[in-house]
């Protein structure tokens, strides 16, 4: 018997309406896992390198992994992944919450939507079954609207939702999935994948338990994770993500006006402490989590911010707030429920915003282009209605909401140097001159500028941590970019991928030998750290054979032009990304990877990583020097 899984994929036809279900074989889950595993292999193997991502042929993927929904903390997240409207190459991101853990325990891997439906519908999964339903009613909807009216049809308030939310439906760029209200997978635009797929939500109710294959270990490592998590993640608890934000700024990496400081003399006051005093009202957690990182906020006149959407992040936090130039704790949170209900990405919407405003600073729009919005750094007021107008695409808002790069181009001007993006996608709050890998590994990233599937350098300054488990013996500067970095790098990369196959979060403090342990407990399998880390390397050659496919380059994987200039003020005053560096970085990085100096996999490589069959995948020329052509 399988344990882990299912062996059951649902795909959908949307255009006729039609569900079928798909039973791969069990090797297929070993070398995959799911999650990005999944979502790398079915659109590499069945999208063509031309589709719109906004038309029929783009194929919206949802993905949990083998240890979805076994009841551990950090096993609630799923994967989903499309083509990328933002960037027009690979698009993925992880929510976590209860959703994923509901849809594994209704008996499904995964789903895979395809076509586009002639009228708005939900899926509808409970137990292995699953329909399309008529969604007319909920289409326009907010996020918390769709989910009180869903409950009601179906009567049960155990239900999971996630969904597109009105920015989706409105085909925004920058739009995300929802689910349960305030967990999002935020990047790559794949709101608008739904909404172009007049797809509005997926409900999944399951009462199973996903096979295990050593229940007493699995139990084991869960207790382990109850007893021992305060003395890792207390913080954590305490004041969320954004208990770091204090740190960032003090140390000149936290992202202020548009990215061109790296210090915001309003960090305090929109600080996780900050956030805890004053707006804090309860601390929510994930599928079988004890950590309860999650906040829940509540403020009164003039913003009335509702609670059911939680509270912000300090991605939140960075972006709408010192991003923005904007201090008002309230105003930030009101943007964050605003973004979560419409499905918004606060990480793009923020960074756009913020490029509008220093746009606007410059002179390059004026009144006339914002509809009379005074669009200037720390006008929380301005920062607001944008929310609003981009969800809306109305004025010019829906020039933002198409993410800074096109937004650019639309300027013109020399706007293009204000557009703080990778590929297309904007940059997280996580700044490259404090942090000079990160940077890299923004250019190396198949989504666009990412920092989950990254390393962090300031991580590594004092300690290896769990590195050590991989031969990285020795810490290293933050600003480093020598072959040792490089190589940590990479095996971070490929690690953090093996978590998004798995699917499992990554704030929870597991220690790197135990994914090994917690796989091995769910499946029944011998795996060990080196297969996890083939894992992530076959998933990141996946993807980098997909944006190949796509007209991606080498010439891509670059950081914008602001980062190599050095900070003019702060405790970073002086310092940029060296581009000599970063250039010799990105080679070696291709080297260590079994890449041309063009950034191209090679055969060998593929066929080293147990995925001979993408060979065929490869461009052209590359493939008549393998002779396949």
């Amino acid at each position: 018997m399988a344990n882990g899984y299912w062996g059951k994929i649902l795909r959908v036809n949307l255009t006729e309406g039609k569900i079928t279900t798909e039973t791969p074989p069990d090797a297929w889950y070993r070398t995959y896992l799911g999650g990005r595993g999944m979502i790398s292999y079915f659109l590499l193997r069945e999208v063509a390198p031309d589709i719109d991502p906004l038309g029929p042929d783009n194929k919206f993927i949802v993905a949990p992994g083998v240890l979805t929904g076994v009841p551990f903390a950090g096993s609630g997240r799923n994967s989903f992944g499309a083509v990328s409207p933002l960037t027009g190459g690979y698009g993925e991101g992880e929510g976590g919450g209860f959703f994923g853990a509901e849809l594994k325990r209704a008996g499904v891997d995964g789903i895979i939507f395809e076509g586009i439906s002639p009228e708005p519908v939900y899926l509808y999964v409970k137990d292995g079954e699953a329909e399309l339903r008529d969604a007319s009613h909920i289409w326009g909807k907010t996020t918390g609207e769709v989910e009180d009216i869903l409950q009601a049809d179906i009567g049960d308030k155990r239900i999971r939702v996630a969904q597109c939310g009105p920015g989706g439906e409105n085909k925004v760029l920058l739009s995300s999935v929802c689910n349960d209200l305030t967990h999002y997978a935020g990047r790559a635009g794949l709101g608008a994948v739904m909404g172009s797929k007049k797809l509005k939500a997926i409900v999944a109710r399951g009462t199973q338990q996903v096979p295990v294959a050593d229940s007493d270990k699995v139990r084991e490592l869960a207790r382990w994770m109850v007893d021992n998590w305060p003395q890792y993640s207390q913080g954590l608890h305490d004041h969320g993500t954004a208990n770091g934000l204090m740190g960032l700024h003090v140390s000149g990496g936290l992202p202020t006006r548009n990215f061109q400081q790296g210090h915001f003399e309003g960090a305090e006051k929109i600080s996780g402490p900050t956030m805890t005093e004053k707006i804090l009202v309860e601390r929510d957690t994930c599928f079988a989590c004890p950590i309860r990182c999650k906040r829940v906020v509540k403020t009164g006149p003039p913003y009335n911010v509702d609670p059911r959407y939680g509270g912000p992040e300090y991605e939140t936090l960075g972006s709408l707030g010192s991003t923005c130039g904007v201090d008002d704790l309230e105003a930030i949170a009101k943007g964050n429920e605003l973004c979560n209900a419409y499905g918004l990405d606060t990480i793009g919407v923020g960074v756009a915003i913020a490029f509008g405003m220093e746009c606007f600073e410059r002179g390059l729009i004026t009144t006339e282009d914002t509809g009379g919005i005074e669009l200037r750094f720390g006008n929380a007021a301005a920062m607001l209605e944008m929310i609003e107008k981009i969800c809306r695409r109305e004025g010019f808002g829906d020039v933002l909401a198409d993410g800074s790069k096109r937004a650019a181009e639309r300027i013109g001007k020399g706007a293009e140097q204000y557009a703080i993006h990778v590929k297309g996608q904007e940059v997280p709050m996580h700044e490259p001159r404090l942090k000079h890998a990160l940077g890299v590994g923004y250019g190396l990233s198949p989504t666009g500028a990412d920092h989950c599937h990254n390393l962090h350098d300031t991580g590594y300054v004092s300690s290896t941590g769990g590195a050590a488990s991989w031969g990285v013996l020795e810490p290293m500067p933050a600003d480093y970019l020598g072959p040792e970095k490089v190589r940590l790098l990479k095996l971070t990369a490929a690690l953090r991928s093996a978590n998004n196959c798995m699917v499992v979060c990554q704030f929870v403090p597991w220690k790197n030998l135990h994914l090994d342990e917690l796989v091995r407990a769910v499946t029944g399998w011998e795996t060990t750290q080196v297969e996890l880390i083939a894992l992530g390397q076959r998933t990141i050659n996946l993807t980098r054979l997909f944006n190949l496919r796509r007209g991606f380059a080498a010439k891509d994987d670059r950081l914008t032009e602001r980062f190599f200039k050095p900070f003019k003020d702060g405790p970073l005053a002086g310092v940029g990304v060296n581009r000599e560096a970063f250039e010799k970085a990105r080679i070696t990085y291709y080297r260590m990877m079994g890449w041309t100096d063009e950034g191209v996999p090679t055969p060998e490589t593929l066929h080293d990583l147990g995925i001979g069959w993408a060979v065929d995948y490869l461009p052209p020329g590359e493939r008549r020097e393998a002779g396949v052509v």
